[in-house]
């Protein structure tokens, strides 16, 4: 290279990384701005703020794909490992690695074959989850008052549906409309679902007691909705039974296992969730002609056993004449025997009267009254000196309480002293200067002031000696 040349490559623009990182970027985005490809997904990620990192790979390339996180709801199928898809999006680049990616906008399964193992890796995996268990089935009711009709609100499955259940059983009809194909398909379903499980019984709509799911027969696209995993465990979730009765007899979608029974046909739904009217009342008649059938020989046949019974018994004519022959012959003899009962006991009233006088029945009283004076003789002189004694204790208790009374020192000049509080002062050093106190006297109450002088104390005068009296003091 000369001299010159070295000069003129000086002399060229300079470009940093990052002009150039978005230079490229601007290129690629540009130039493949909305592209498809078809490939098989690998190393795919959902992420913890919603966003799906994936690759896409064939026999012999791959490439970086991301899915933002307000376009994943939009994808018709759940990104997974090993499924063969075609997206739509652009390719632009990732300037801190020096790498280029798409962005995916749409994705969809490339092919029936793709969606079907999409399906089954689900249904395996629901599976698993316990959901198909035959233990977690409801009953169906047996005579539902309401039932629930969840379909398009067009088309020949409704009228299908409303035609059957009023020539078998005429009931209240309640029809949620949703789309049956399509996107939004799956979450109107699941959203009728929950919305019928939600009503009370104060409701303005009634709850119904059973539910169908229908929708007319389609290829396995037009189905698909059916086998969404929300959808799914919308209808395991369910507190209603509910019926699945989507396609045709040969179609199967994810919800035919969840739900508590699958129905080949709208028609053949309608029939499981409805008795027949016609029949009930032909089988209550011949159950009603059967009881009276019934009762009637059980009737005959304790008839039969009552005359068998009666023969076995003697003639009541008889019966009676004996009875009645005991009875006259009791009765003529009645009037002697009370006769002679009547003197007997007048002969022994006699006997007995003539034992009784006042003075027999005036012995027992004299005792009684005689032992009576000499218990009153004895009580009175112990009720006198008990009564003395109680006396004496009660006057002993009246001068205690006269000599431990506050107020009686009042009436000899002295006085009580109280706090602001009402507590009463036993000391000078408690009370402060300018403290203000309550004075107590006899006939009544005043207040002041503490001065902060202390006042000498007075000398008390000697005591007297005092003699001591014969009678004893009371302290």
């Amino acid at each position: 290279m000369s001299d010159q040349d070295i000069v003129e490559d000086t002399n060229a623009q300079a470009y940093s990384v990052s002009d150039l990182s978005n230079a490229l970027k601007r290129v690629l985005e540009d130039r493949f701005g909305f592209v498809r490809l078809r490939g098989e997904l690998s190393k795919v990620t959902f992420h913890s703020n919603g966003h799906v990192y994936l690759s896409l790979k064939d026999e012999r390339s791959s490439i970086d794909g991301v899915v933002w996180k307000g376009s994943v709801r939009n994808l018709q199928v759940r990104p997974e490992q090993g499924l063969e898809v075609i997206v739509t999006g652009k390719v632009t680049t990732y300037p801190a690695g020096s790498r280029y990616q798409i962005v995916i906008d749409s994705m969809a399964p490339a092919g029936v074959g793709a969606l079907l193992a999409q399906l089954e890796r689900l249904k395996a995996r629901l599976a698993d989850e316990g959901l198909f268990a035959p233990e977690r089935k409801q009953p169906l009711p047996v005579m539902p008052s309401v039932v629930g009709v969840i379909t398009s609100p067009t088309g020949a499955v409704i009228r299908d549906i409303l035609h059957r259940i009023r020539d078998r059983w005429p009931c209240h009809v309640v029809v949620w409309p949703v789309v049956v194909q399509g996107d939004a398909a799956a979450a109107q379903v699941a959203a009728a679902i929950r919305g019928f499980n939600a009503l009370g019984p104060d409701s303005a709509v009634p709850r119904p007691d059973i539910l169908i799911v229908a929708r007319g027969g389609g290829s396995v696209e037009d189905l698909w909705a059916f086998n969404d995993e929300a959808l799914a465990r919308a209808v395991a979730d369910s507190k209603i039974p509910l019926i699945s009765a989507v396609g045709h007899e040969t179609d199967t979608t994810l919800i035919d296992f969840v739900s508590d029974r699958r129905a080949p046909t709208p028609t053949a739904a309608a029939e499981m969730a409805t008795p027949v009217l016609a029949e009930l009342r032909a089988g209550i008649s011949d159950l009603s002609a059967r009881l009276h059938r019934a009762g009637g020989r059980t009737v005959e046949d304790r008839r039969g056993r009552v005359e068998a019974a009666g023969r076995a018994l003697g003639r009541v004519p008889d019966m009676l004449e004996l009875a009645t022959q005991r009875f006259n012959l009791a009765s003529s003899r009645l009037g002697a025997a009370l006769d002679k009962n009547v003197a007997a006991h007048g002969t022994q009233l006699v006997r007995i009267a003539s034992r009784l006088n006042p003075g027999l029945l005036q012995r027992p009283q004299q005792v009684r009254h005689d032992r009576l004076g000499g218990v009153s003789q004895r009580l009175t002189p112990a009720m006198e000196r008990l009564l003395e004694r109680r006396l004496e204790r009660l006057a002993s208790l009246s001068k205690l309480y006269q000599a431990v009374d506050p107020n009686r020192p009042l009436e000899r000049g002295f006085a009580r002293v109280h706090k602001a509080d009402g507590s009463l002062v036993r000391s000078a050093a408690s009370l402060a200067s300018g403290e203000a106190v309550q004075l107590i006297f006899a006939d009544g109450d005043r207040g002041a002031v503490v001065d902060g002088t202390p006042s000498p104390r007075p000398v008390r005068p000697a005591k007297t000696p005092t003699i001591p009296s014969p009678q004893g003091e009371l302290f």
